[in-house]
């Protein structure tokens, strides 16, 4: 089987990869048999090499590959591969052997995007774009029965006001909420006690003292967010979405738009706070953020192939980048 999930909305799409996973049997045999890869520097024979292994004391082998079809973004910066490039994979798919489950991962793509377009031929593709709405509401109530509560529509609605549209962000209030309201029913008083209101600038402020090689301060602050029940791996997702935001704020400082022209090439909510996230950018080179970006990556790929626990690959992640 082939898949291709993409869109804004991270966090459904990792649920949904979580879903292929427990498809495929048992965890531990399949961690021995899962390799991940970085699309940004992949080549087409690798993918392929990768595909045709045969399993280790399993019945399927996964291969998730991340970022690949982003280089072939319409509007992507710099140069882009061929797709003729990758014609050697595009034909090796309908030949691609039953027990390899191949699964691409990316943000949001242009619907002609060309590799995109190659592979609807041969796979599942899934979109998953960002909530908005009464669809982000039901979410939201959905999220809290998950976890035994009740909420009320007031609390629903203050909730995406104060945590915004992030569903990394709102799982982690609507969990916290949960116990806060002790199974009963979440109310708005609830939430304007224990939401935390903050979460976003902390995570700029723990970028921030990583970009500029503060360790102490780094520490202090991610240790404080894992503290307060932000899980490690969402963490880490939060951290890319960080970098690879003010990244691409760096790039639209130099173009002639409005600040609302350029929340919208970003994608973000109105009230996600944009201004202070070009501040941020401007306060570092574009190579440092890469630099910064690809050790993240480095990171993921650590603990989904399970070399680190996900605490120490973010303590060590910190280290090394600070270092």
């Amino acid at each position: 089987m082939i898949y291709v999930l993409h869109g804004a909305d991270s966090f459904s799409l990792h649920r949904e990869l979580d879903e292929i996973k427990k498809s495929l049997g048992d965890s531990e045999s399949l961690s021995l048999n899962t390799a991940v890869f970085e699309g940004r520097h992949l080549m087409p024979s690798q993918l392929i090499e990768a595909c045709t292994a045969v399993p280790f004391l399993a019945s399927h082998r996964l291969v998730i590959v991340e970022g690949l079809l982003e280089r072939f973004e319409p509007s992507a910066s710099g140069k882009r591969p061929l797709i003729s490039e990758w014609q050697p994979l595009i034909d090796f798919l309908p030949a691609k052997p039953p027990s390899t489950v191949l699964v691409f991962i990316d943000g949001k793509l242009a619907k002609n995007n060309a590799m995109l377009r190659k592979l609807a031929k041969a796979a599942s593709v899934h979109e998953f774009p960002v909530m908005k709405g009464p669809r982000l509401e039901e979410w939201v109530r959905s999220r809290a029965a998950e976890q035994g509560a009740a909420i009320s529509p007031r609390a629903i609605g203050l909730l995406i006001e104060t945590a915004g549209e992030d569903l990394w962000v709102l799982a982690n209030e609507i969990d916290k909420l949960a116990l806060y309201a002790k199974g009963g029913r979440i109310e708005e008083a609830h939430v304007v006690r224990a939401a935390s209101q903050a979460r976003e600038a902390s995570i700029f402020a723990m970028v921030d003292a990583i970009a500029e090689k503060r360790l102490s301060a780094a520490m202090r602050l991610l240790h404080q967010l894992l503290n307060e029940g932000t899980p490690p791996t969402h963490l880490l997702t939060m951290m890319g979405r960080q970098v690879r935001l003010m990244l691409q704020a760096k790039e639209l400082a130099r173009q002639r738009l409005s600040l609302e022209e350029k929340r919208e090439q970003l994608g973000l909510s109105w009230n996600f706070p944009i201004d202070k996230l070009f501040k941020q950018s401007a306060a570092h080179s574009r190579q440092r953020l890469i630099d910064i970006y690809q050790r993240i990556l480095d990171t993921d790929v650590a603990i989904k192939s399970g070399k680190w626990p996900d605490e120490l690959a973010l303590d060590l992640l910190v280290v090394e980048v600070c270092s």
